[in-house]
């Protein structure tokens, strides 16, 4: 029986090395960093609008509770692509989660700002657009960062 941490990520077995396919092996430089610089700005994302939601409803238009909702999801998903990000040799399925996740955030910040639901400012809606493009840029290097560890030797 394995084990694995809270976010699902396999522990190491004693007995096995990881198979080729269940981890990013050759260069992973770029993915690895892409990983950790996401859980930063993240973290730093989140940290933001927790802390700062009381003064940010207004400037933003966008309710305290979202804001403070918003905040503690991405303060403690940050720690999923950090996670990921720290291994010499990352879960394949960790990182394609993380991507995932990064394109379903743009999806949904996309549709919040066009939706009107929420009724946020001018500026409101320039923060959401700003921050749902540099997700998609993330998952795009991090794309990048898994094309260019399949092609450089292990």
């Amino acid at each position: 029986m394995s084990s694995s941490d809270s976010f699902g990520v396999p522990a190491p077995s004693r007995t096995s090395a990881p198979t080729d396919s269940a981890v990013v092996r050759g260069d992973t430089g770029l993915l690895r960093l892409a990983l950790r610089l996401d859980a930063v700005a993240t973290g730093a994302v989140g940290a933001a609008a927790l802390i700062g939601c009381a003064a940010l409803d207004q400037v933003l238009g966008l309710p305290v509770a979202f804001l403070a909702g918003v905040g503690a999801f991405l303060v403690l998903y940050a720690l999923f692509p950090g996670r990921v990000g720290s291994a010499s040799a990352p879960n394949r399925k960790a990182v394609w989660a993380v991507v995932g996740g990064n394109l379903a955030w743009f999806a949904l910040s996309v549709v919040t700002a066009a939706a009107g639901r929420l009724d946020p400012t001018g500026l409101g809606t320039v923060v959401i657009v700003v921050q749902a493009v540099a997700v998609l840029g993330f998952a795009d290097v991090q794309l990048l960062g898994l094309r260019r560890a399949r092609r450089s030797p292990a």
